[in-house]
């Protein structure tokens, strides 16, 4: 059954979910929002029309967001430059893309991409990954799924599940517990799935990687030697 458990803290996995991120790359069907601004600051792309309705701003009311989605091929229609293709870059990359374009039409300016799709993301075992929701009733085996599964090195009765500032215990490794545990996911959340630890494998690797720059350095030696 999942449960609550008090120990491991939530920031932690929210900090190595902001690394993930980093590392998501964008995918058909995102939704993306882009803001571009002068190097002092200044927006002069406004996809928000506060500049074009400034009694948005003076009435403290909330524009609407626009959001851009990249097609199936790949392409999202920006305004100004028009389409770019963004599919299989992360959001850094995007925005140098980005940013060059509108530099033929702005000087100096750069750009701000987000994503606007709701996400969950995967760590652990499986690696750090980022994963669309593409629909609501998705549950935590199918993100597993999607994931790649539990490998023989994720244990399947450690699988904590990381909503806010709460943390819960969930078990795989019986029906039972797959039955009790298998639970919505809602948008933020964090599944992380601990692997297996093996030290004796781990250390063997470690030493094979000394062993073998001690002998490299050796024969480079040996072989500076004879040149002499």
């Amino acid at each position: 059954m999942f449960k609550a458990t008090d120990t491991a803290k939530p920031e932690v996995f929210k900090r190595e979910a902001s690394l993930a991120e980093k590392n998501y790359v964008i995918q058909k069907n995102d939704l993306l929002t882009i803001n571009v601004f002068t190097n002092k600051g200044e927006r002069i792309i406004d996809p928000n029309p506060e500049l074009s309705n400034p009694n948005l701003a003076a009435n403290n009311v909330q524009a609407p967001q626009f959001n851009y989605l990249v097609e199936l091929n790949g392409i999202v229609k920006f305004p100004v430059i028009g389409e770019i293709k963004v599919e299989g870059l992360t959001l850094r990359q995007a925005e140098e893309v980005t940013q060059k374009e509108y530099s033929k039409y702005f000087k100096e300016s750069f750009t701000l991409i987000n994503f606007v799709n709701k996400r969950v993301t995967v760590l652990g075992a499986p690696g750090g990954l980022v994963l669309p929701l593409t629909n609501q009733n998705i549950t935590v085996i199918e993100v597993l799924a999607m994931a790649r599964g539990l490998s023989k090195d994720a244990k399947a009765d450690q699988i904590k599940l990381i909503r806010g500032e709460h943390v819960y215990q969930l078990d795989f490794s019986t029906i039972e517990g797959y039955r009790q545990s298998n639970l919505l996911v809602e948008p933020g959340d964090i599944i992380y799935v601990e692997p297996i630890r093996r030290p004796f494998a781990e250390g063997l690797q470690d030493n094979f990687i000394v062993v073998s720059l001690v002998v490299s350095l050796t024969t480079l030696l040996v072989l500076i030697r004879s040149l002499k």
